[in-house]
């Protein structure tokens, strides 16, 4: 109701304290609601088989991480994704990783704007990614995103969706509302 276009939810139960079970409770609850909010499962997604789980717990789209594999695996996991009819967002954090993504024909490309090895953010990560990127692809900016105004340079660097957690997460249950409704008004400018 507050105009978010779809829900990242985190499954990684070792490092995030996240389940499956989530995903699955959240496509019910949207279902109850009478929404149909595609939802993303957010995990370390490196075998088939996690493809076939997240279809079944009702993901329309996975999360894969250039970074965490190979090419034969990036290439296979998102045609398996797609086969499935889910969307597939692939992760990168440099040119590298961005060479790797497009490469395996990825359509959607996430710029993680936070260093792996230092947690540190740049949301200018992604302006220095999107030159690389074609038009035709989609692209989600992810980490650091805090504020309308950095919503509104994600949009001026040619992002077509942001991807919002930590923001969130540090944010009291009620005010996350207005901060989705936030958002979403800053991305129509």
């Amino acid at each position: 109701r507050n105009g978010a276009a779809a829900i990242s939810c985190l499954t990684d139960s070792r490092f995030f304290q996240g389940k499956l079970e989530y995903l699955t409770e959240i496509k019910e609850h949207l279902r109850g609601l009478g929404k149909e909010v595609p939802v993303l499962r957010k995990d370390f997604v490196y075998h088939e088989y996690q493809v076939y789980e997240a279809r079944m717990a009702g993901a329309d789209a996975i999360l894969l991480i250039a970074g965490v594999m190979g090419d034969k695996d990036l290439r296979s996991l998102r045609e398996l994704a797609e086969s499935l009819g889910m969307a597939a967002l692939v992760e990168v954090h440099d040119e590298a990783e961005t060479d790797r993504a497009l490469k395996s024909g990825a359509r959607i490309i996430g710029v993680n704007n936070r260093d792996l090895r230092t947690f540190q953010v740049d949301i200018e990560t992604t302006g220095r990614l999107r030159k690389l990127i074609p038009p035709d692809k989609l692209l989600v900016g992810e980490s650091g995103i805090r504020s309308g105004d950095d919503v509104r340079r994600m949009t001026a660097m040619g992002c077509d969706a942001i991807l919002v957690g930590e923001t969130f997460c540090k944010l009291p249950q009620a005010a996350r509302g207005a901060k989705v409704a936030e958002f979403s008004a800053a991305g129509r400018v």
